[in-house]
């Protein structure tokens, strides 16, 4: 395992097959900067590049992540108002295509509170597990904005048009356990078993069948947009794919074998 700095608001550790990157801008509930925008992408463009097959997402101190740092938005502070489209094009939308391109899982383990951005990053995440102490917030509203980051694209997907609305106009904070009962997140968990848990399911997935989990993650997502009859034969296709594939070869083996299989994610 080894752990190093792409730049203080990013902590990456390798642990080989999966890697976890945390937000380290603690003394703001890690919210975004531009820096930290362009070493969070980094981070993740280096898994991908490095031969990762699982990424943990995470933050440091108390809060997961307030989103974006308005401290470099403030129209006080500038000429005339800020252009807000440029920041989603620049930073955030290409953002959530990365993590939801990126062929294998990543799971975000929500420490602490997940607001504005922070909400919807997590949302873009494949497997999101939450410490029972944290609260999604969609917080856009408080200041006139719209839930951007894939926002308004995720919560009517997870929640239904009623919730979503509901979320989006109030801002009220969703407590992790009801954001599971809703079926937004995966699972919540007592704050002292999050990273436990997070990480054992970031070394499972690193080790597991990840070339056919990573078709699953485009399968499950190509369906928001797809017919039934063009998905049932991008199914056919990612399962020749699979079938093809040393992991199902090895993990039929292994199962009339009795015995513990050994993946490679190809």
């Amino acid at each position: 395992m080894g752990e190093r700095d792409m730049t203080d608001s990013i902590l990456v550790a390798d642990h080989g097959t999966w890697v976890e990157i945390t937000l380290n801008r603690p003394d703001r509930l890690n919210s975004f900067n531009d820096e930290m925008h362009y070493a969070l992408r980094a981070a993740l463009e280096a898994a991908r590049d490095g031969g990762a097959r699982a990424v943990l997402l995470t933050g440091a101190g108390r809060g997961f992540c307030a989103g974006q740092d308005l401290g470099d938005r403030d129209p006080r502070k500038m000429d005339g108002p800020p252009d807000l489209g440029n920041t989603v094009r620049t930073f955030y939308a290409p953002l959530v295509r990365l993590i939801r391109s990126l062929e294998f899982p990543v799971i975000c383990a929500v420490n602490g509170v997940a607001a504005g951005a922070g909400a919807n990053i997590a949302l873009a995440c494949d497997v999101v597990l939450a410490a029972e102490s944290a609260k999604f917030i969609q917080s856009f509203s408080k200041v006139g904005l719209i839930p951007d980051t894939g926002g308004s694209w995720h919560l009517p997907r997870l929640l239904g048009e009623a919730r979503a609305k509901g979320l989006a106009f109030t801002a009220e904070p969703l407590p992790a356990k009801k954001a599971e009962d809703w079926g937004l997140i995966w699972k919540a968990l007592p704050d002292e078993e999050l990273m436990t848990e997070a990480r054992a399911m970031a070394e499972k997935f690193g080790n597991g069948p990840t070339l056919g989990m990573g078709l699953t993650k485009k399968c499950i997502q190509a369906a928001a947009v797809d017919t039934l009859t063009d998905h049932l034969e991008m199914e056919a296709d990612a399962m020749k794919t699979c079938g093809e594939s040393a992991d199902y070869a090895e993990g039929v083996a292994s199962f009339l074998e009795k015995r513990q299989p050994v993946f490679k994610g190809k």
